[in-house]
């Protein structure tokens, strides 16, 4: 039976790559893995630090087990150019820095110690994808995925795939292709079994059949009582897979989900049944150590997609993200719009060649996953290219025919030759360029994008980003157009039946080159900062969720009277899913519903206070007192949620939390903590500047430094497990506060 373990610890890392460190061990820098090369600033650095050579090493001691065993290390990402050696030979190159690639050790292993050497090239070689031009990202350096040990017998399991029929029926059926590993060409006779289990772990169906090397398909017939897989109730299924041979026994296990996803002209359908799409772009950065995030990491960011702002969609752009992601997301019910890697620019034949197999790659690794619902198969905004793109889109529907591919672009008129017309649509804004000859447009019209003189599936893949980067701690009146941009666009989008949905640009500011941002190394063009704390626009798309998840309400104010130009709090947008919002101002009490007039499609549109509701003195004009705003939420005429903003907002506490209590030792696990400057009514407080200095007693430390700055009121910081159990103490200093003690366990 195969063996595969962890093998993230006791790496020794090194700048640079040279002979002598394939001829010898040098301990004296020991990392675990996942490791970025270069520990980077917030902002305000030079990305070059990390395009250059590092190198990785480890000592594998020879096992028992090892002997007559087949014995590689499966790597599942480092950036970029990867080079493996054993005892100071080369074993495998793998040039792709988002997908996972095997190093096989079988023949070349002595008895004794073994000098695992990696280097890994984090310079931006134009021959490899997403490189050759600029991109708006980083790429850094390190091995920053996990490692594993695998060893299997002489013949193996290589892969499996599933693929459920007939899934709207009754009655189902799944089929499930058993691909093998032979590397010696060992001639054999085995068995193949698959196993169906439900949720609980219990056997619902068996299949079996022979094998003389060739790679073996088993089906499930006449399955009754099957759930299918849903946003709301992802019902997940696995297959495990037995393998039984005169060199051993392997056994290798999938979930996998029972659903079916369409691309139609008239919108999606999930499981036949009609559902707008309302997502965000993602990229897998995380401050200071970029790429470099583990499993929990990984995992958050898909809960806070999904469980804080309340999408249904995420596309991993602009490159395949982690398995952790991807499983979570499988488990919680997120649909994934997953893409290979690159940024506008088309390279040579070879760079052609090697994204060619970045599509076998992402789709080989990620098939089994019911989250993802369409292939990403064209370089993100990248000009028209026939023959390149064909073969993408060939490769895609032999690969996987159970979904369907698209290729997003920002140019109009391009060439279909995906399935569906996924476009990122940068209109709104364009009236503000010098020439513009039209009023303000949410999307263009979708004929206007093909070209083409008949409707075909069609989808919004970003939109506002650039056109309106927002900083957590800007000005109101900044935030609240912000907010309304992506108000106007998810309008649209809801009113046009035949777009199948539109996801944003993005989730969370990220670092970047030199060429884009702003000049700080940041695009701060998420709806959350860097450490995923919610700017206002968070709410536009939680506030669309059904008040049954959660009832939101969100002014978009600081709640003061000289903050906006001229001055004043109107025009207020609330973003809520209540059906009315009183506002109580001193004597004056209003109780106003959604603005239908300028958001009629939204599910949930937000309540606009404006000049038809108050006149100019009801709430004070400039020179008068300013007072507090209690707000009140109601549903079917009942109170369900109250919220207060201070006229004089002071600092009372400092807030600091955890998003779990406990980490997981042995596995380096992490957990992000939140800090917040907050006034007497719990409201953060958005200019409050201070630098908070924190302290750790016991086995954790802190990724980044020790002492941080609040930006918008608020910071954050990811507190790392060092491998040892024991209590940990977390202290929070500030000028402005008392002391705050933060207890986690590692377990």
């Amino acid at each position: 039976m195969r063996s595969v373990v962890s093998f993230n610890e006791s790496w020794s890392f090194h700048e640079g790559f040279g002979q002598q460190l394939l001829d010898a061990f040098d301990g004296t820098t020991s990392v675990s893995l996942p490791h970025t090369a270069v520990e980077l600033p917030f902002n305000y650095f030079d990305e070059k630090l990390y395009q250059r050579a590092f190198t990785y090493q480890k000592v594998l001691r020879w096992l028992p087990e090892f002997e007559g065993r087949e014995v590689s290390i499966v790597f599942d990402g480092a950036m970029a150019d990867s080079v493996v050696y054993l005892n100071g030979e080369e074993i495998i190159a793998h040039k792709d820095g988002y997908t996972p690639f095997e190093a096989r050790l079988t023949g070349k292993l002595v008895k004794g110690d073994n000098l695992v050497t990696v280097k890994v090239d984090g310079s931006e070689n134009p021959a490899i994808p997403p490189f050759g031009g600029r991109i708006d990202y980083l790429t850094y350096a390190g091995i920053y995925r996990d490692a594993w040990l695998k060893v299997t017998g002489a013949v193996s399991i290589r892969n499996i795939k599933i693929e459920t029929a007939n899934v709207l029926s009754d009655v189902k059926s799944v089929r499930v292709r058993c691909d093998l590993a032979n590397p010696q060409n060992a001639a054999f006779l085995g068995t193949v079994t698959a196993s169906l289990k439900d949720a609980s772990g219990t056997v619902i169906a068996t299949a079996s059949g022979d094998t003389t090397g060739e790679d073996v398909t088993l089906s499930f017939e006449g399955l009754m009582g099957i759930s299918l897989w849903d946003i709301s109730s992802p019902a997940r299924y696995e297959i495990t897979v037995d393998l039984k041979t005169s060199h051993g026994s392997d056994r290798l296990s999938s979930h996998f989900g029972f659903r079916s996803a369409e691309f139609t002209p008239d919108g999606f359908l999930l499981n036949g049944k009609p559902l707008k799409l309302r997502g965000l772009n993602r990229h897998q950065a995380f401050p200071y150590v970029g790429y470099a995030a583990g499993r929990s990491a990984q995992e958050r960011d898909a809960d806070i997609m999904k469980s804080v702002l309340k999408c249904n969609i995420v596309r991993t752009s602009h490159y395949p993200q982690s398995k952790w992601f991807l499983d979570q997301c499988d488990r919680i019910g997120l649909l994934v719009f997953e893409e290979i890697p690159g940024w506008q620019h088309i390279g040579d034949v070879e760079w052609q060649q090697e994204s060619i197999r970045n599509v076998r790659r992402m789709i080989e690794r990620d098939w089994n996953h019911p989250s993802i619902v369409i292939w990403g198969v064209r370089i993100n905004e990248s000009q028209d290219s026939h023959d390149f793109y064909a073969e993408t889109n060939r490769l895609a529907r032999e690969l996987d025919p159970t979904r369907k591919t698209g290729g997003v672009r920002y140019i109009t008129e391009s060439e279909l030759l995906e399935d569906v017309y996924t476009m990122n649509d940068f209109i709104l804004g364009n009236e503000e360029l010098p020439g513009a000859n039209r009023p303000r447009t949410a999307l263009r019209n979708q004929q206007e994008s093909t070209g083409l003189d008949r409707k075909v599936p069609y989808l919004i893949t970003e939109f506002n980003g650039h056109m309106h980067p927002t900083k957590i701690y800007d000005q109101e009146a900044r935030q609240a157009e912000h907010v309304r941009r992506h108000l106007e666009v998810l309008n649209a989008a809801y009113g046009d039946p035949e777009i199948a949905g539109a996801i944003g640009w993005c989730m969370f500011d990220y670092n970047t080159h030199k060429d884009f941002g702003s000049g700080d190394r940041i695009c701060y063009h998420g709806v959350l900062d860097m450490f995923r704390e919610p700017k206002f626009a968070a709410y536009a798309y939680s506030s669309q969720c059904d008040p049954s998840d959660e009832i939101v309400m969100k002014p978009v104010t600081f709640w003061a009277r000289g903050e906006r130009n001229i001055g004043g709090v109107l025009p207020l947008i609330i973003l809520t899913n209540c059906d009315e919002v009183e506002l109580k101002y001193g004597s004056i009490t209003k109780r106003i519903g959604p603005d239908r007039d300028h958001f009629p499609h939204l599910p949930h549109p937000p309540v606009v206070l404006d000049h038809r509701h108050f006149t100019t003195d009801e709430l004070g004009t400039w020179g008068f007192e300013w007072l507090d705003g209690e707000f009140t939420g109601y549903i079917d005429s009942q109170p369900v949620a109250r919220l207060r903003l201070a006229a004089d907002p002071l600092p009372t506490t400092l807030d600091v939390v955890a998003d779990s209590g406990s980490l997981k030792a042995r596995e380096r696990d992490t957990t992000r903590v939140i800090i917040r400057a907050i006034d007497q009514y719990g409201q953060r407080l958005p200019f409050l500047h201070d630098s908070v200095t924190l302290r750790v007693d016991g086995p954790a430390k802190i990724v980044g430094p020790s002492t941080i700055p609040l930006q918008g009121g608020t910071a954050g910081f990811w507190l790392e497990a060092t491998g040892l159990t024991g209590n940990i103490t977390v202290e929070a200093v500030s000028s402005r506060f008392a002391p705050v003690t933060l207890h986690v366990t590692a377990v």
